[in-house]
């Protein structure tokens, strides 16, 4: 019987607002895939008693996203029950950086060991060739590092450590990625899922990407070889989140369609849904080359994949080629969106403002390009950012380029580079000009009317992205996946080196602002309903036609602003036009028998 009690937290820090605070929400939209991943690799190792059989595991989860973490309150709950306890915060970004050594500071005063891996840790050891201040100022501190993934019984050596109280500065497993088939799956606790807007549980199927976007963090931190797990882990990973109820999953590996068990994990799903009857949707990640791998969209909709994140990037091919994201075609974009809306799905695309040729003036443009010509129903916008780990990263700090030294800035929101055509704040400025452009209550009903149009029924899930995105949003100043509805906020929980405000000021400020800002997305909410009730009950719905659902235009590469309002649409028209004529002519020789 176990004698000895060993508490492991688990933490997915937040990040800071701009004023400071801790960005909590009542629910947050979806759980952390990293924290679910170390959390399932941590009840494997309670399960093989890797701390010896008379030491009891006490492992707990907290998504800093929903959840306020008080490290004074966890130190002496870990003392009140025995004194032994490992901080583990899991998969941190660099924006989530300063946040988690501020957290880290009162358990290191307390005795309690600390541990930090995630994307900014192994980005800058895989990238640098030196570990940065930051880094190295976390090093001095006393909190030790882990570099890769932790797959593999590699976790069994750091908590071995931890509960010795004498645990290394740096865990490299940098170079030694661990093969995933039949390691210990992603596990969410029920009362994570609790606390999220949806019940979305998330999972991951494969790691790793072959392409070479000069933006991305992902092919030097998972590399560039594809690793995936078995058909046997992903039904597993079903049957276990159906017993605890979860039906809605996020499947987070960066490019589904790259995976080469694609299809056997899709007839996996197909047969848990068609023949044992179970429920489920998912939300994949695919590129723009996806519509061209035979049977996949089909599949993937008899999967339950219902919503799809496409890393569209930019409609401009200068644009593209100086990333290196080569596999973009905009050639391909409409036909690809389009294979999409024969089905019922809601298509997200990632889309990239802040390269050195946009203006302003350019930016906006391409915006209204994308309103009116391609069925995008929600469009997730990023200021290009040189994140640690990525090749820019590592060019604009060869090249002794500033970037801000402001790290919880790296959320893609803010510029943090010196752009050659904005000053100031003057792209952080036009980026949310284009998201209040976008989401303009005009074109927000445009886009219900395509729904409509298209037989979808997915009207309520559609107006609550439009709602988060171009709503929500702005309301809070919190963009992308770190937003959402209820904001929760702590006086006491300021950025060091903030002053604390007045009791009075600060309460009187959040209070109002919440009441405000709850009273507008309920009117928002209530004009959409009033809008879509109207709407599904007009007999004429699916005669709506635009540029952007049209299968096809007369001449539309001539005559579309996609391919005809820059020079680089231009080219890449002509580029296809002649891969297409080469075609043709190959197939004209076959028929003929030359």
């Amino acid at each position: 019987m176990p004698t000895e009690t060993f508490h492991v937290i688990l933490i997915r820090p937040s990040r800071y607002d701009d004023d400071g605070y801790p960005i909590h929400w009542h629910r947050t939209s979806i759980p952390a895939n990293s924290l679910a991943c170390l959390n399932g690799i941590l009840r494997d190792c309670e399960k093989r008693k890797v701390l010896g059989p008379e030491v009891e595991l006490a492992i707990r989860s907290i998504d800093e996203g929903n959840t306020r973490v008080q490290p004074e309150k966890l130190v002496r709950e870990i003392q009140e029950s025995g004194g032994k306890g490992f901080v583990c915060f899991a998969g941190v970004q660099s924006n989530q950086f300063p946040r988690t050594v501020d957290l880290a500071r009162p358990f290191l005063k307390a005795g309690v060991p600390v541990g930090i891996g995630g994307f900014h840790v192994t980005g800058c050891k895989a990238m640098l060739p030196e570990l940065p201040v930051e880094i190295r100022d976390a090093l001095d501190l006393g909190i030790s590092l882990f570099f890769g993934e932790a797959e593999g019984g590699r976790f069994d050596a750091v908590l071995r450590d931890a509960f010795k109280g004498k645990m290394e500065p740096v865990y490299d497993y940098l170079k030694d990625l661990p093969s995933l088939p039949g390691q210990p799956l992603p596990k969410v606790e029920r009362t994570q899922i609790e606390k999220t807007t949806l019940g979305y549980g998330s999972f991951d199927l494969g790691r790793g990407c072959p392409f070479e976007c000069s933006f991305c963090c992902i092919i030097n931190v998972q590399g560039r070889g594809s690793r995936f797990r078995s058909v046997e882990d992903l039904e597993n990973i079903i049957r276990e989140h159906a017993r605890i109820g979860v039906t809605k999953f996020f499947v987070t590996d960066d490019n589904f369609a790259r995976n080469r068990n694609w299809e056997a994990f899709l007839d996996c799903l197909i047969e848990l849904r068609e023949v044992e009857k179970l429920e489920f949707t998912l939300i994949v990640q695919v590129d723009t080359l996806c519509h061209k791998i035979p049977n996949f969209i089909e599949k993937c909709v008899r999967a339950g994949v219902d919503q799809v994140f496409i890393g569209l990037e930019n409609i401009n091919p200068d644009n593209l080629a100086s990333t290196k994201k080569r596999q973009n075609k905009i050639t391909d974009y409409r036909e690809m969106f389009l294979a999409w809306k024969k089905h019922p799905v809601i298509l997200t695309a990632g889309y990239i403002i802040g390269f050195p040729n946009d203006t302003r003036a350019s930016v906006l443009q391409d915006v209204e390009v994308i309103k009116r010509e391609l069925p995008v129903d929600i469009l997730s916008l990023s200021i290009l950012t040189p994140l640690p780990g990525s090749e820019d990263h590592r060019d604009a700090v060869a090249a002794g380029a500033w970037i801000d030294p402001d790290l919880n800035k790296y959320d893609l929101a803010h510029c943090v580079f010196k752009h050659p055509n904005f000053s100031g704040d003057e792209l952080d400025k036009l980026y949310r000009d284009a998201i209040a452009s976008f989401y303009s209550p005009e074109h927000c009903l445009t886009i219900l009317r395509r729904t409509a149009a298209l037989k979808s029924e997915k009207k309520i899930a559609t107006m609550n992205r439009l709602l988060v995105y171009g709503t929500g949003a702005p309301l809070h100043n919190v963009y992308s996946l770190d937003g959402g509805y209820l904001r929760k906020m702590y006086r006491r929980d300021r950025r060091p080196g903030l002053p604390l405000e007045n009791p009075l000021t600060f309460y009187a400020n959040y209070y109002s602002s919440t009441v405000k800002n709850t009273a507008i997305l309920t009117i928002k909410r209530l004009k959409f309903m009033k809008f879509i009730k109207a709407l599904w009950s007009d007999p004429t719905r699916f005669e709506y036609m635009d540029h952007a659902i049209a299968e096809t235009h007369q001449n539309e590469f001539e005559t579309l602003d996609l391919y005809t309002a820059t020079r680089g649409g231009k080219e890449a028209v002509a580029s296809h036009q002649k891969m297409e004529h080469i075609k043709q002519r190959a197939r004209s020789k076959s028929a003929a028998g030359v």
